[in-house]
Parts: C-alpha cells; sequence; structure tokens
C-alpha cells in the first residue's frame, strides 16, 4: 500500500481548478450528495482525470440500516444505492476491506492495481477492481464534526493509473466533498429520525415549519387504536429482554399491515398505537379493513412462534371509528407531540376498552360501518355507552369474528 498525504495546512487548494469553483459555488440548490458524486465524477473525466468507478460510504441512524454505500461506474446515468445492516461490520467482506482501514484510522488508502494480476492482494476488493479494468485506487475519510467518518473512493480506469497529479486535485477536492456531504447526509440523517419517530407525513410537516404550538389542521380520518391484551401480567413475568423482543414483534404485526395499506402511525403506546387513514383517499375505510386482515394473519404466524417455544398466546383490542380530528402539534412550551386529538379519537379509545367486555378482538362503530358500506360483513352487537362519550354508540364485529 502506497501512502498519499493531504496538501500542508494552508496550503489549500495547491492550484485553483475549474471543478474546485463549481463544487464551492454552484452545487448548493442540489439536495442530493449521489447526483454531485456523479456529475463531479463526470467532470473530472472530461478535464482528463479518469474516474472508472466512485464510491461514498456513510453511516445514519436509521432503525434497520446502519448506513449506505452510493457506487458509481463509468457509462452509469446515476450512482446505484445500497444500504447495508448493522451486523455488515462483523462480516469478512467489511473486515478484510480498505473501507475498515479508514474507518479504523488510516488517513488515506492507496493501491495500483496493474501489473499485479496473479499476486495476492492484501484486499479482495483488489481483484474484484482488476475484473472490472480498474489500474488505480485511493480512498480517504470524510472526517464530518465530532471526528464522524464517512468513506470516498475513486478507481482509475487509464492504463497507466493515477498521476501525480490527478491525485493532487482529487486531494484538492476532499474538503469541499467534506462540506458538501456532511451537510446532505444530515438532512438525511434528520428526515430519518423524523420520520422514524414521528411517521412520513408528520416528519415533513415539521420539515416545513409546523414547529409551534398548536399548529396543525383538521381532517377526516378512519382511526385505529390497538392495544395488547395482558401485557402487565407478561411484563412482570417475562425477562426485560424478552418482553421487549415480544413488543417488537406484535408492533411489527401490526404497523406492517397499517403502513403497507397506507395508514401513518402517529404513535405507539406503551403497549398499543394509534394510526389513521385519511380520508382523503375514497378507500381509506378498505385500507383499513385490509390492514386488520393482514395483520390477523402475522399474528396467528407470530403466536404460532410463541407456542412452539412454550409461551401463550398473545391477544389484541383494536377500536376502529372515523370522523374529524385536530391533527397537530400539541404540549408545553419545549417539548411537542405531533398527534391526533378530538371527539372521533375518544370514542375509538373506548372501542379498544370495549373489546375486553365484549370479548371480541375488533369493534367498529355504526359511522365506519355505514361509510365504508359494510353492513353485510358485520354483525351488529348492540349500543353501549361508552366512558366520556356523549351518546351511547352502535357497536359492530365482523361476521364470526372472535
Amino acid at each position: 500500500m502506497n501512502s498519499v498525504n493531504h496538501g500542508a495546512q494552508g496550503n489549500w487548494p495547491v492550484r485553483r481548478r475549474e471543478i474546485l469553483d463549481w463544487l464551492m459555488l454552484e452545487v448548493q440548490n442540489e439536495r442530493f450528495i449521489d447526483n454531485i458524486l456523479v456529475e463531479m465524477c463526470l467532470r473530472l473525466r472530461s478535464q482528463g482525470v479518469s474516474i472508472g468507478r466512485a464510491t461514498l460510504h456513510f453511516r445514519t441512524n436509521h432503525p434497520e440500516w446502519l448506513g449506505a454505500r452510493i457506487v458509481w461506474r463509468h457509462g452509469m446515468p446515476q450512482a446505484e444505492i445500497h444500504t447495508f445492516g448493522y451486523d455488515v461490520e462483523s462480516t469478512p467482506a467489511f473486515l478484510q476491506s480498505p473501507v475498515n482501514e479508514l474507518f479504523s484510522g488510516a488517513s488515506v488508502v492507496r493501491q495500483p492495481l496493474y501489473g499485479l494480476r496473479g499476486d495476492p492482494a492484501k484486499y479482495p476488493i483488489y481483484d474484484d477492481l482488476r475484473e472490472e479494468g480498474m489500474t488505480d485506487y485511493v480512498a480517504w475519510p470524510l472526517i464530518h464534526t465530532l471526528e464522524k467518518r464517512h468513506i470516498i473512493s475513486f478507481a482509475c480506469d487509464d492504463p497507466d493509473g493515477f498521476s501525480d497529479e490527478d491525485m493532487q486535485v482529487l486531494q484538492d477536492l476532499l474538503p469541499a466533498i467534506t462540506l458538501h456531504s456532511e451537510i446532505r447526509i444530515k438532512n438525511v440523517i434528520t428526515r430519518t429520525l423524523l420520520r422514524t419517530y414521528v411517521g412520513p407525513h408528520a416528519s415533513e410537516q415539521i420539515l416545513a415549519g409546523a414547529t409551534t404550538r398548536g399548529s396543525g389542521e383538521t381532517l377526516g380520518a378512519a382511526i385505529l387504536i390497538c392495544d395488547l391484551r395482558d401485557f402487565t401480567t407478561i411484563s412482570d413475568l417475562w425477562p426485560r429482554d424478552d418482553v421487549i423482543e415480544m413488543l417488537n414483534g406484535y408492533f411489527d404485526a401490526m404497523s406492517g399491515p397499517i403502513e403497507t395499506h397506507g395508514g401513518e402511525i402517529l404513535k405507539f403506546m406503551g403497549d398499543g398505537l394509534l394510526a389513521v387513514f385519511r380520508l382523503t383517499d375514497p378507500d381509506a375505510c378498505g385500507r383499513l379493513l385490509s390492514a386488520i386482515g393482514e395483520a390477523k394473519l402475522v399474528m396467528e404466524a407470530l403466536n404460532a412462534e410463541h407456542e412452539n417455544h412454550g409461551r401463550s398466546r398473545l391477544r389484541y383490542g383494536m377500536g376502529v371509528h372515523v370522523g374529524d380530528v385536530m391533527y397537530g402539534n400539541i404540549g408545553s412550551r419545549n417539548r411537542l407531540d405531533f398527534t391526533v386529538i378530538g371527539p372521533a379519537v375518544n370514542v375509538t379509545s373506548r372501542l379498544e376498552e370495549l373489546t375486553k367486555e365484549t370479548q371480541r378482538s375488533v369493534l367498529f362503530s355504526k359511522a365506519f360501518v355505514e361509510m365504508g358500506g359494510y353492513a353485510n360483513e358485520m354483525e351488529r352487537l348492540g349500543t353501549y355507552p361508552l366512558r366520556g362519550v356523549g351518546e351511547p354508540v352502535e357497536v359492530y364485529a365482523l361476521i364470526g369474528s372472535a
């Protein structure tokens, strides 16, 4: 491995170039770092630096993915983006890679690839690059605030590899690439965190400026509230880690179908959740009903696993109603919650509580049944007074359901 040092502090850039001016002055309105990477590589090629392949490796705060890798090869109109899970750092592919060396503290990795065919390579990626026709490889860390490391790499397809002048051009670009990547990666992380904790629609509202207490809108929605039965007993008897695993499995079973069918999960409340299907979609009620049916099947599969491990089945109760809700920011001066409130939410909550009395897992209000036109699919259970609700409510369940 050959080392290439960064330019001396205070001596940047070594020579002013058109591509650096472009990076510093003309990409402010480009939102996505992958587009900047592609355009930069095309400009480099046009100016004689034979970039055949370039990658960006960055880490995000996603609940499922540790990060992503952006890959561009000469001839591709767009870069490819591949996510990788939290277990990647224990895999041989990562451990035996220049990326691992850079994450571990190296300031640069450089490896000429031409003339080495048949010789043992330090990292398997070098053989792969030679097979792609690459002749040279270099990678640097992009060091963001608080020493957060991300990686950029370039591979050359010129027969003679990168010249000293090519290397200096690339090094001069690193501070600008670091600046632009930090801004855009942090934008991605911000969006990811907001989507993770408040959902896709609420996150867009917040990013658009809906951050003042009381800001919001009135919307019509089909509302679903779900709660796990006997959770107190389970949490008292089961080991902590088993309880967390059980809750995650239960929420996966419920939330997956809701999101697949267009619902928006607004809140996880201990062992329960609150979701809405906006009535701007004319099939909102149908989508909600489909989500319930799919969730039931997933819960059956989950309960089969529980029984195989000698555990009792999980039971749940759902309340479903339809009506207008206030959707927006509610809370104290310094701590807000983006959620829905209103009489329709209260009715939905009381229907969920009523499932314990009726021994039905899902209860629907008359308003929902009539709006969806489901009278032939539902069984009328009667009219029930609901705590905190003025008038008794006609309650329905799916025919033949438990």
